[in-house]
């Protein structure tokens, strides 16, 4: 069986690459593809890596083949990305899933198609705690194109042209790297960058709730998605992936227990009103039901997330 991955390059592709070559999981091939070309994260005889871009017309199905059997749709640009340059939004974020889904479908229907999508996908009024039920009202390019996608992986996977999962993704902290232009980059930047004796820009007020996720807990949800019996879904095939809801005064306030106050000050609060209206049309209270009835993984309080951080570091 072949594996893809696109998004590739990046942290999450790379992460669950890895985490894949190191599972029970029985595959001849990972091929990880992107834009930009991937490193074999494991040096590893099974992985190939392929510079594409997914949007062009053939790309999609010069990589899906009759060995493949499951595949990753990472690849994404990014929220306020995707609002500053429209046109690349809908290229990447819509073009590209279409035409992975059709490749999927003509070249071997059946496939284990799993889509990352996000809280962005809501928005506006919402209630006091959402769930798979309530009506999706993004208010961001990035939200309706995912929005407009989970759409056509359940209405694939009716029609059985795809074995469809969707996992929506709380923002992933703490990210390694630089920041990226993600409306969220920050709740990553305002741990990693002092961390590293750096100062760090928060364009948000530190009341903000903000729905994350840890990287260790995400890519064992993203695994688990991957592995589950379709029938498990049900009729619709969207999960909510569990996270916790954390201010961003809490956030800073773990960081100073687990490093110290001098750490913690090297954030300063630059209000973003472009950021902050993207970041707070996100949902903060999510009803996990459903998501643990499938045996997805929740993450505790937020001293985890630094501590595996600094023990990552």
């Amino acid at each position: 069986m072949q594996i893809i991955i696109t998004g590739g390059a990046g942290f999450l592709g790379q992460r669950l690459a890895k985490a894949l070559l190191n599972s029970s999981l029985v595959f001849e091939e990972l091929l990880l593809v992107d834009l930009i070309l991937p490193t074999n994260p494991g040096n590893d005889d099974r992985v190939r890596c392929l510079q594409i871009n997914l949007s062009a017309e053939g790309a999609a199905k010069s990589i899906v083949t009759s060995r493949t059997g499951l595949l990753f749709h990472l690849a994404a640009v990014v929220s306020s990305q995707a609002e500053k340059e429209f046109d690349l939004g809908w290229s990447v974020n819509l073009d590209s899933s279409r035409h992975l889904l059709e490749a999927c479908r003509h070249q071997q229907p059946g496939i284990r198609f799993v889509f990352a999508s996000g809280f962005a996908v809501y928005g506006g009024e919402l209630p006091a705690v959402v769930d798979e039920r309530t009506v999706i009202t993004p208010r961001s390019s990035y939200g309706i194109q995912k929005a407009i996608v989970e759409l056509l992986v359940n209405d694939y996977s009716r029609k059985n042209f795809v074995d469809g999962r969707v996992l929506r993704l709380p923002t992933i902290c703490v990210r390694p790297g630089r920041p990226n232009q993600a409306a969220s980059s920050f709740v990553s930047s305002i741990i990693r960058e002092p961390i590293h004796g750096e100062t760090a820009i928060c364009p948000v007020s530190p009341d903000l709730t903000v729905l994350v996720s840890s990287p260790n807990t995400i890519i064992r949800n993203i695994l688990h998605g991957a592995t589950l019996e379709s029938t498990a879904f049900g009729d619709w095939r969207t999960v909510n992936l569990p996270g916790i809801s954390v201010t961003i005064r809490e956030m800073l306030d773990s960081l100073g227990r687990h490093t110290d106050r001098k750490t913690a000050n090297r954030v300063e609060f630059r209000p973003d009103p472009a950021v902050h209206a993207i970041v707070s049309s996100w949902p903060t209270a999510v009803d996990n039901t459903r998501s643990l009835q499938l045996g997805f993984s929740a993450d505790g309080d937020f001293d985890g997330f630094v501590r595996q951080f600094l023990a990552e570091e």
